[in-house]
């Protein structure tokens, strides 16, 4: 779901050329189910090969990953684990929407509608992200398999600095310590809401230490605030408090948190959550490593196995191939500068 604290966390705009040469784990889930959701066809179908396999995550990834990369990026895929058991409540309301979801859907009666219901109940099975790890590593893009929540090993290898920034669109990974962190990691221009409004989308950077020093809070305040606006941990929060008077409530009740959970009318046991945040496991021996792609595989698991159009990939591999001749040429100017 996304901690929701939008509205009280310092941003600042950034320009791509910031990120040029940086590195970025990428929270891989939070992007498959982006595209799953959103590369469909008019009537909700996703766009699936020739033996009704789905193809909407290698769609995105095969178009998102070259442009990134020409852009300069170094991107590392940090994929989920198992999850914790605390996260069972939200697990089994997400299963819930997008049961009710495929309901409707059958009894959508319009393309429009169809489609709305459609993207509500988009799942990742095994065999996707099989395949999503397989055009990664296609791609000379290192895969790092966390043993729980993605968010927390990205936030790790960011504290960690094996990276520069964490890509998410949650803010959970300020909570799991991530130092900074990159949102709108995305080429559109423009976000459509459900409203049919449109607003204007660029990459945003976040560091945790603007948001400690603008907020006026420690880090464990930090995940207090989250805990009383609601986590995938304990979805709905406590009622009635939002990111404002959440942040009162963590100033006003420094050191006493059991005596503001107890009267603010929590119905969890935020020490359990808060533990979660604190304690929850990562892979601590990873080696990051940045290699050339491999046309071949790119090609044999995007045209041999899921019928993708020859030439759209061929055009897609010639992007790859021109981004390196410039990485390659970069570098050797840099060489040549050392000796003037």
């Amino acid at each position: 779901m996304g901690l929701n604290i939008t509205e009280i966390i310092p941003k600042k705009r950034i320009e791509w050329g910031e990120l040029k040469s940086r590195s970025l784990a990428v929270d891989a889930s939070q992007m498959l189910y982006q595209f799953i959701s959103s590369i469909r066809q008019p009537d909700g179908t996703p766009l699936m090969d020739s033996e009704g396999r789905v193809t909407s995550h290698l769609v995105g990834l095969s178009s998102r990953i070259p442009n990134l990369i020409e852009k300069g990026l170094k991107l590392a895929f940090v994929f989920d684990g198992e999850p914790p058991k605390m996260k069972g409540v939200e697990k089994q309301r997400r299963d819930d929407r997008k049961k009710e979801a495929e309901n409707k859907m059958g009894e959508a009666e319009s393309d429009e509608e169809s489609l709305k219901y459609a993207k509500q109940s988009a799942r990742l099975n095994p065999q996707m992200i099989k395949e999503a790890k397989s055009l990664v590593e296609a791609f000379g893009l290192p895969v790092v398999q966390a043993p729980s929540e993605a968010e927390a090993q990205c936030a790790f290898m960011c504290k960690k600095r094996m990276v520069d920034f964490v890509s998410s669109t949650d803010y959970d990974v300020l909570l799991y310590g991530a130092p900074k962190m990159v949102r709108n990691l995305t080429l559109s221009k423009h976000r459509r809401f459900a409203s049919g409004g449109y607003a204007e989308v660029y990459p945003e950077l976040i560091e945790l230490g603007w948001v400690l020093k603008g907020l006026g809070v420690t880090q464990k305040q930090l995940i207090m605030l989250g805990i009383l606006v609601g986590t995938d941990y304990n979805p709905k929060g406590v009622k009635g408090i939002g990111p404002k008077k959440a942040l009162e409530a963590v100033k006003n009740y420094e050191g006493k948190y059991d005596l503001m959970f107890r009267e603010l009318g929590a119905v969890f046991d935020w020490k359990k959550i808060y533990d979660v945040f604190e304690k929850m496991p990562v892979e601590e021996k990873i080696s990051l490593e940045w290699k050339p792609h491999d046309e071949d595989k790119i090609a044999h698991l995007l045209i041999d196995e899921h019928d993708f159009n020859e030439e759209r990939v061929e055009k897609m591999l010639k992007k790859l191939k021109h981004s390196k001749r410039a990485e390659e040429k970069a570098r050797e100017q840099k060489g040549l500068g050392d000796f003037v």
